[in-house]
């Protein structure tokens, strides 16, 4: 049941997929192994000529694929459309958008090899049918043969023996595919987890080779290489009855009747435009789109320094709206002339990056003054899964360091719901853990934390909101004291809230069973950002402690992801 929850419409969506990928490279892979047009090219070629074909067919449906996932206006409005129709665990789905791009990316890396592993037989069974050492090569020779020039009863593309490396740069198909694996394996490359972590302007600049990606992938097809024998040839001349003897094609018997004329052929027509042309239409159409609402005007209105070297920089952007939880990307120009950078949006206001901060004159003392701020750029906002918060009437929320960011944003949202009494709000409870690696990590967030202490116990709701800070290291022996000595009274030592600071890292098992105790029946939302190693722990822990009746919650997993 759990796993029903979290992860069925996944395991739905990506089996979906394979079975597509399944169904068509079979498809595909049958008709050129079994049609009477293509006899003849599987002579030559043999079974590489079905299992180059099928990859690529399969190569085509995934390049279709491969954009709509990060049209990221796209991926938003569709979330947006989806909260009025659509079961909450679809609309999740979108939340996976970066996930399934690179599911989609490994299985064109795959077909790719499949493909050239293929092609690089057949182009050496082209060179070699004039003068083949198999029983067929008389066959060979004649259908190699065939035609002269620009004819259109040739099969074999390459119009002499000649070697095969040479025969490949002669043809718009061999420098295309050159270009098409060249950018796929630099791109993959440079998309690892080492890279795009420490190096992500490499990432970032490698993998716009898409582009030749594309180009190369539509004008892949256009000269034709792969050829069949026409449907009316096939008529005249049945390549089963007429194979055996190749000498006597175009001959006339005995009885002045011409059984075996000789067989015609032609190219077949390029596919792979087909495919994406919608797609690309559609990421054209995105890029416009976000061109244009970056060229609005943006005025930096206030610069404001906060503990724990924080910053946050407040904007004007003339018919900017949001939600709680979207996100940004800031761009600018005295910064990087391309680099996009992501921001959580926290009301109307972005945390700044230390470059961006150090543009914004920070640590002048006149900061604050308009004219010494930076011209920038604003793409967005854009959705994520932290939209949904209040589609629960009970949310854990999970931070590790930097990754509280967003949740300040949703807190500060929450707070400003609670104020308002006439509000209808499903969200009654919410659980707020962070895990901190040193005490510097969370000054710059008690203010926020004060403010709802404050607020809740004014409105006599002070059980609303359960905070838990885990403070994972940076503390020394006379802080260990210190904290000792002061472990009665009502504040913590360290942060000064009500609610007090743990020490080490959290036990989720108990946490998520305590919960699902205290929760029977109810569907809670799990909202995470954060590494992936502990995300992984969250999902575990969501599955296992959801409650198969209403003997306890049933918790839904999110992961923030930008």
């Amino acid at each position: 049941m759990a796993r029903v929850l979290n992860d069925l419409p996944r395991w739905i969506t990506v089996s979906v997929w394979i079975i597509a990928n399944i169904i068509y490279f079979t498809v595909t892979y049958f008709r050129f192994d079994q049609s009477d047009e293509y006899y003849y090219t599987r002579k030559i070629l043999g079974p590489a000529l079905a299992w180059a074909r099928a990859s690529a067919a399969a190569l085509n449906l995934n390049c279709m694929l491969i954009l709509l996932p990060v049209c990221r206006n796209l991926v938003s409005f569709l979330r947006g459309s989806f909260q009025k129709c659509c079961n909450r665990n679809i609309r999740r789905q979108l939340d996976k958008h970066i996930t399934f791009h690179r599911y989609i990316a490994y299985m064109i890396c795959l077909m790719t090899g499949k493909f050239n592993s293929c092609w690089f037989f057949n182009v050496e069974r082209y060179a070699e049918a004039y003068d083949s050492p198999t029983p067929d090569r008389e066959l060979l020779r004649v259908l190699s043969g065939l035609g002269s020039g620009n004819s259109s009863i040739f099969l074999n593309p390459i119009r002499e023996p000649t070697d095969p490396i040479l025969a490949t740069l002669r043809f718009l198909a061999g420098v295309s595919g050159i270009v098409i694996t060249l950018s796929l394996i630099i791109m993959v490359s440079a998309a690892t987890e080492l890279i795009r972590r420490s190096y992500f302007e490499v990432f970032w600049f490698t993998h716009h080779l898409f582009v030749l990606f594309f180009i190369g992938l539509v004008v892949h097809g256009f000269e034709g290489i792969v050829r069949r024998q026409t449907p009316a040839s096939v008529m005249q001349h049945n390549p089963l009855n007429c194979s055996a003897n190749p000498s006597n094609w175009g001959k006339r018997d005995s009885s002045g009747q011409m059984r075996c004329p000789i067989p015609e052929f032609e190219g077949i027509s390029a596919k792979a435009w087909m495919w994406t042309i919608g797609p690309m239409v559609i990421y054209i159409i995105e890029r416009i789109v976000r061109f244009v609402r970056s060229q609005q005007r943006v005025v930096i209105t206030k610069v404001v320094k906060h503990p724990s070297r924080v910053y946050q920089l407040r904007m004007q952007k003339k018919g900017f709206k949001m939600l709680p939880g979207q996100y940004i990307f800031v761009h600018c120009p005295s910064i990087s002339k391309l680099e996009w950078h992501p921001f959580t949006l926290t009301s109307t206001s972005w945390r700044l990056t230390d470059a961006l901060a150090k543009a914004c004159h920070i640590d002048d003392d006149d900061y604050t003054a308009t004219s010494k701020l930076p011209m920038v750029a604003v793409d967005g906002p854009f959705g994520t899964a932290t939209e949904d918060i209040f589609w629960y009437e009970v949310d854990v929320f999970v931070a590790a360091g930097i990754g509280v960011t967003p949740f300040a944003s949703i807190l500060k949202h929450i707070r400003y719901q609670c104020m308002n009494p006439d509000g209808d709000m499903k969200l009654r409870k919410v659980y707020f853990y962070w895990v901190c690696p040193d005490t510097n990590s969370f000054e710059w967030m008690q203010e926020l934390l004060l403010e709802f202490d404050t607020q809740m116990a004014e409105q006599g709701n002070t059980s609303f909101l359960t905070y838990n800070i885990y403070l994972t290291r940076g503390w020394d022996k006379d802080q260990a004291q210190n904290i000792i000595l002061h472990e009665g009274d009502e504040a913590d030592p360290v942060t000064g809230l009500q609610q007090k600071t743990h020490y080490g890292r959290p036990n989720w098992d108990k946490i998520f069973e305590n919960i699902s105790k205290n929760h029977a029946g109810i569907s809670v939302g799990v909202f995470f950002c954060g590494p992936s190693g502990l995300s992984n722990t969250l999902h575990q822990a969501s599955n296992k402690h959801s409650a198969v009746d209403k003997t306890g919650a049933k918790f839904f997993y999110n992961k923030e992801n930008f």
